[in-house]
């Protein structure tokens, strides 16, 4: 029975620290989804800046004929 207790307690104790570790990487990984989707806004106003620019698109479309 004491070493089954201790199987449990060591598993436990396992499964805790990987919790953790999870965790970190999960905060990580928000922090870099976050700082590379800031990044690709600013680059995509950028190109659309520069395609208006280039083509003299104003920025928004005109309105479509109506027949």
């Amino acid at each position: 029975m004491d070493n089954e207790i201790v199987e449990l307690q060591t598993r436990l104790a396992f499964q805790e620290q990987s919790i953790i570790e999870l965790s970190d990487v999960l905060a990580r990984q928000q922090r870099e989804i976050a700082a590379l989707t800031a990044q690709l806004d600013f680059v995509q106003r950028q190109v659309r800046e520069l395609t208006q620019m280039e083509h003299g698109v104003p920025e928004k479309d005109p309105p479509p004929p109506h027949y």
